[in-house]
């Protein structure tokens, strides 16, 4: 007999054991099912990568108790400035400078590292109950049988419940096993992630400057440090991922400019090749995609793990609401109200990163005027710019109750 949960989900890095934590809270057993083994995913050590969190994903990992494990670790994000120009020129004639105290509900975001979010993640897992998770082993087969699915790992042990839920990334097993195809296309860039450390404190403020290459995004981490997200070619960054630290500090410096003093690197530093890829569907036969198994987009508004983060609140709402009216929570009506849901906000999220990549990374004359004329626009604007700086905030739009 297949061991059985209520829900299966595959993928155990964010986006699952989150999802995890909310379903168990409504009331389902869950089963979380990982490649990594667990000594790997609880590592602790400091590499450089952390996330900018918007204020809603905030509101959600409270909400499940995560929070209160990480705030300590966490820095606000009290500003966000926008400019384009070129690497050791400044920035251009106009520019976008967004402040929390436009909006009455706080720092607009957060910003913290890996290592505290996922080892918070795990913990949470640990202390519930109703969470069974399984590391170091991947899904082999996948069969929905109309009262439930079963899946085959790679030890040869089976598990069932009433449904799937894919978090395992743009290149998911879980659904190019059910059958689902994806659009998209890449860039020609690759992000450089790393930390630095420097010499005067950044105040909170986040920045994020267009360059022709690609955005660079200084992102401000407790102590005067800060992350780093630089897009540039992907052939320029593969020569930029070969040089020691201390050559790539020199590449970086004209880019960062010296407005926080010396800077030195913190960490490991990663290269992501970057590029759009959606799921023709969200959903199939007693399956549902979340995060980038789902959709994958650019990394220039920092909304990769946010929606992914937003995919999960709308599921847990949706299922619970199902559960509590008696029906079949991996029924084909159920799980398309999740669709429907999340569906249209990802791909006009995508689509406009997607444009807004193609509209700052060149060095076209008109464009580039275009576009600062447009930013200067925007900036005289109280009301235009409260809008987008709630739409950063990810308080825009149906906000699952998760996120309220």
């Amino acid at each position: 007999m297949a061991r059985s949960t209520d829900i299966l989900i595959v993928g155990g890095g964010l986006n699952g054991p989150t999802l995890a934590l909310g379903l168990a809270q409504a009331g389902f057993s869950v089963t979380v099912i990982d490649a990594l083994p667990a000594a790997t995913r609880g590592e602790v050590a400091f590499d450089g990568r952390a996330y900018a969190l918007a204020l809603a994903s905030v509101r959600l990992l409270k909400a499940l108790g995560v929070w209160d494990r990480v705030a300590e670790h966490a820095e606000p994000m009290l500003e966000i400035k926008v400019s384009d120009g070129h690497a050791g020129q400044g920035g251009g004639l106009f520019g976008l400078q967004f402040d929390h105290a436009e909006i009455e509900e706080g720092p607009m975001g957060q910003m913290l590292e890996d290592r505290f979010l996922r080892r918070a993640l795990l913990e949470a897992m640990d202390d519930e109950p109703a969470i069974t998770q399984i590391s170091g082993e991947t899904v082999t087969a996948q069969v929905a049988d109309g009262a439930g699915m079963r899946l085959t790992l790679a030890s040869g042990t089976e598990l069932s419940g009433a449904l799937v839920i894919g978090c395992d990334g743009r290149q998911s097993g879980t659904a190019s096993r059910a059958g689902i195809k994806r659009s998209g296309w890449g860039y020609g860039q690759t992000a450089l992630v790393c930390a630095i450390a420097h010499e005067l404190p950044h105040h909170g403020v986040a920045h994020q400057f267009f360059m022709p290459p690609g955005p660079l995004a200084i992102l401000p981490l407790p102590g005067n440090r800060s992350s780093i997200v630089w897009s540039e070619s992907a052939a320029t960054a593969r020569d930029f991922m070969a040089l020691s630290d201390d050559d790539f500090l020199t590449a970086l410096r004209p880019r960062f400019g010296d407005f926080l003093g010396e800077i030195r690197l913190e960490g490991q530093r990663f290269a992501y090749p970057l590029g759009l890829s959606i799921a023709h569907e969200f959903v199939a036969d007693r399956l549902a995609l979340v995060g980038d198994a789902a959709h994958g987009m650019h990394p220039i508004a920092g909304q990769g793990l946010n929606a992914g983060l937003r995919d999960v609140a709308a599921l847990v709402q949706v299922l619970h609401e199902a559960a509590r009216r008696g029906e079949d929570i991996g029924a084909a009506s159920v799980l398309g109200r999740y669709q429907e849901w999340r569906r249209f906000d990802t791909a006009s999220l995508a689509m406009a990163t997607d444009l807004t990549n193609k509209l700052f990374s060149n060095d076209n004359p008109l464009l580039r005027l275009t576009r600062d004329i447009g930013m200067g626009a925007v900036n005289a604007l109280p009301r235009l710019r409260r809008g987008f700086l709630r739409e950063a905030a990810g308080l825009t739009g149906e906000l699952p109750e998760l996120m309220r």
